[in-house]
């Protein structure tokens, strides 16, 4: 299939393995309960409704996210040694050095910190969702 779709050759792949649609697509559509409900140029989809992720791992557990964080809509990890920043990739800016700053601000040590995205079946189980 990589060599037909190389030579400029349309392949329209259903799949129910988003791995292989992540990896192989072009142009993604979903389909759901019968009704096709979005297609999309799957990098111009993962931007429009794809979010980051920044995680912040803490020197120290906390027992709570503090008040003066409410703004950051942060979630605590389970084990509390991590906090989970979601921002959207659209937004002019982040918000991630003011995050930083604050977090500092309120005692908080940081001691690294890991980023990721949404995956393509992170946008689809959302889309399906807002169906439901």
């Amino acid at each position: 299939m990589r060599a037909l779709r190389a030579t400029g050759v349309t392949i329209i792949l259903t799949t129910h393995y988003i791995e292989e649609a992540e990896e192989m697509a072009d142009r993604v559509g979903v389909i759901h309960k019968g009704e096709l409900i979005l297609v999309e140029d799957k990098t111009e989809l993962m931007r429009k409704l794809g979010k980051k992720r920044l995680t912040p791992q803490l020197q120290a557990p906390l027992a709570a996210v503090p008040d003066r964080l409410a703004a950051y809509r942060l979630e605590l990890s389970p084990e509390r040694n991590e906090l989970v920043y979601t921002y959207d990739t659209q937004a002019g800016r982040s918000g991630i050095a003011a995050l930083l700053a604050d977090l500092a601000e309120a005692g908080i040590r940081v001691r690294d910190l890991h980023t990721d995205q949404s995956s393509l079946e992170d946008i689809f189980v959302g889309l399906v969702r807002e169906r439901a």
